[in-house]
């Protein structure tokens, strides 16, 4: 006996996706200033990380386009102080709210089911890592006793191995980046006693991860509420029901979607934001989803060989109006912002693009901006001009 699809609670028109999305993510109507940038940690559930710093580190860009000039060095200290975030893996390697520890306790028992990691550690190695924190603290892995050997750089060192399997256990925790070195501490005192269990059982935790993931993407589409902290599909199929989501119907999008119920109670209306877009934005990060919300297909560049890129090292998206208008592929030279490569979506992008351009300067301490290249080339003097 098949089951029948339960009725949608809503018919959406692309439109409608496309604000319910940007409200969700916050980029539509006033932004949470007195909830300021763990605001928007808690709002998002999670703010992914990544090596490549351009104008800043994507989990600093986060907040920047949602919330405006925040200073950089407060952006840290609201990630990593007074025990409000940790970092583990989820979309990747992401910074995630503290009290979203006991929801990865799934993860946390499938990795301890995983033997190795094509990494083989050496007896004594993980007993020896978990005592030196105990007796000294929060520490790096260079002060464990050095993250690498002397081989390629997969080539970790037994204390690496170690501190970073125990950081998959849920033995260790990660409590901040230190010159983007990963700083590690013992579970059982960073993380609240309240907090610190696995007593959750795995459907449990999917079922509060893909609730979470309806909140902070508003609406979607299996692959883009499963993908949002990379859940098995079939692991989505086992919770959705029972999540708290609402199906629906998005015109044009031609899959079930489901939705928060909370998104659908009121018009998603207010003031748009005009900003640079990390590619490791939540709002984009997943180029499906991009394309079929915005009609905008965007990929990352950086590990692409220079002579194939289309758009540039680190493209960034351009976000006006609740549209993507364009691309600027930036850099920095001393205190001027470099837009390397700018694509415009036409004539009437040109204005949205010398915005983010100065505000995104202003930002980082620069005091010019400098145009290299423009994809159309009759329009790099009005550009120009604009950022006048």
């Amino acid at each position: 006996m098949t089951t029948a699809a339960p009725r949608p609670a809503a018919e959406l028109s692309a439109d409608d996706a496309r604000r319910i999305a940007l409200r969700a993510q916050g980029f539509l109507g006033a932004p949470d200033r007195r909830g300021g940038v763990r605001g928007v940690l808690r709002a998002l559930g999670q703010v992914q990380l990544d090596t490549i710093s351009v104008l800043a580190r994507s989990h600093e860009l986060i907040p920047y386009a949602r919330l405006g000039a925040v200073g950089r060095r407060p952006v840290e200290d609201a990630y990593w102080t007074e025990g409000h975030a940790f970092e583990y893996w989820s979309h990747a390697a992401c910074i995630l709210p503290i009290e979203e520890w006991p929801h990865f306790a799934f993860r946390r028992r499938s990795y301890r089911g995983r033997p190795h990691w094509n990494h083989e550690l050496a007896a004594g190695a993980y007993e020896a890592v978990i005592a030196q924190l105990r007796a000294e603290g929060p520490l790096t892995a260079t002060e464990l006793g050095g993250a690498k050997n002397k081989g390629e750089w997969w080539d970790w060192s037994d204390s690496k191995i170690a501190v970073e399997r125990a950081l998959m256990y849920g033995e260790v925790v990660v409590t901040e980046r230190r010159g983007w070195k990963r700083v590690y501490d013992l579970a059982e005192r960073a993380v609240p006693d309240a907090l610190l269990h696995d007593d959750l059982d795995d459907t449990e935790c999917l079922r509060r991860l893909v609730r979470q993931a309806g909140e902070a993407l508003g609406v979607g589409t299996r692959s883009d509420l499963a993908d949002y902290h990379r859940i098995k599909g079939e692991a989505f199929d086992a919770v959705v029901a029972d999540s708290g989501l609402v199906p629906v119907t998005v015109a044009g999008w031609g899959k079930p979607a489901w939705a928060d119920p909370a998104a659908l109670a009121t018009e998603p209306r207010g003031r748009h934001r005009t900003t640079l877009l990390s590619p490791f934005d939540s709002l984009i990060w997943e180029r499906p989803r991009t394309e079929r919300i915005f009609g905008f297909t965007h990929r990352l560049e950086a590990y692409v060989p220079k002579p194939k890129r289309v758009y540039g090292y680190f493209a960034m998206p351009v976000l006006a109006g609740g549209r993507l208008v364009g691309r600027v592929d930036p850099a920095r030279d001393g205190r001027t912002l470099v837009a390397r490569q700018v694509t415009l979506d036409g004539p009437k992008a040109v204005p949205a693009v010398a915005r983010a351009l100065r505000e995104a300067a202003e930002w980082v301490g620069c005091d010019a901006v400098a145009v290299e290249r423009v994809d159309a080339p009759e329009l790099a003097a009005e550009l120009v001009k604009a950022l006048a």
